[in-house]
């Protein structure tokens, strides 16, 4: 079902979700979170649908707010049921002075007693622990992947980092990580003595990498951006060297990954890049601090050195 509510207030977007979850028989309880999305219009509605496909294992409420110029007014819209999938989606379009005060939109609109998540798809805030939505959100989920210039991007992350931010090009590492840390976990035992990253260009996710194996395995990181025309393809290859040969994880195509190790046949694993809706997902799983990704943007980020020319 969903509502439209042109030039109104948020008191009454209050009143008509109340009305429509009554009406509708859509019931608030078991609502674990409320998640505000800040967008503007061209990406409001691929973050809504990831938010949707989410709710299925985190039933929440979804604030979407977009703001704009022009005169003063606030348009909304109230999606419950099939249309929002076991979330409750209100779509909040403010404009001119009624966008003035971004806090005092979704105030009256979160779930009572209930954390709060501040997401930004795109364009992020330079210090969102700091803003306006981040400032009553415990966890603030950003996106360098999104940024013009990458490496202005994570510096500015580390500079502003506070606990309970985190970022989805942390989050898309989670299974490189996985499997890395479960080739090191078998024998030989040998000591790594030198790691090479590589990765499509414009991949923030590349440059975290590099960082966490850097802190993790306290040995040089050389790390390179490459592939221009192919970014979107995000990390292409680990190597790990140590006495006994060296590991290599590489994805040369898509979806797909080939583990090379000594003495071993090769191994081909599933190692696609996650969709926005299994990165979400993840983020909302866990509300508490990201330590390991605070500690990675702020002293593995600085310690990084550049990253090589790539070929």
């Amino acid at each position: 079902m969903i509502i439209d509510l042109p030039d109104t207030t948020v008191s009454q977007v209050a009143k008509n979700l109340v009305k429509a979850r009554e009406e509708g028989g859509v019931v608030a309880l078991g609502r674990v979170l409320t998640l505000v999305i800040s967008a503007r219009n061209g990406v409001a509605e691929a973050a809504i649908d990831a938010a949707n496909d989410a709710s299925r294992e985190h039933p929440m409420r979804v604030i979407v707010l977009t703001t704009g110029d022009g005169e003063s007014r606030l348009d909304a819209q109230i999606r419950v049921g099939g249309d929002a999938g076991a979330s409750e989606v209100v779509v909040l379009r403010a404009y001119g002075e009624a966008a003035s005060n971004e806090e005092s939109l979704v105030t009256g609109l979160l779930l009572p007693d209930a954390p709060v998540v501040a997401w930004w798809p795109e364009e992020a805030p330079a210090a969102p622990s700091t803003s306006p939505l981040g400032r009553i959100a415990q966890r603030r989920i950003t996106d360098a992947a999104t940024a013009p210039d990458v490496r202005q991007r994570l510096d500015l992350l580390g500079e502003t980092h506070a606990p309970g931010d985190t970022d989805l090009a942390w989050t898309r590492l989670t299974h490189w990580r996985e499997q890395l840390a479960a080739v090191l976990d078998q024998p030989p035992f040998d000591e790594v003595t030198d790691v090479e990253v590589r990765g499509a260009s414009a991949s923030p996710s590349t440059a975290l990498l590099a960082a966490w194996l850097q802190m993790a395995l306290d040995v040089p990181v050389r790390w390179s951006y490459e592939d221009p025309e192919h970014w979107q393809e995000g990390i292409k290859s680990v190597r790990l060297t140590r006495a006994a040969g060296d590991i290599l994880l590489e994805r040369p195509a898509p979806g797909v990954a080939v583990l090379t190790q000594p003495d071993q046949p090769n191994h081909d694993l599933h190692l696609p890049r996650r969709t926005l809706r299994e990165c979400l997902a993840e983020e909302l799983r866990r509300l508490d601090p990201d330590v390991l990704y605070g500690r990675v943007i702020t002293e593995g980020w600085e310690k990084l050195g550049p990253p090589e020319t790539g070929e």
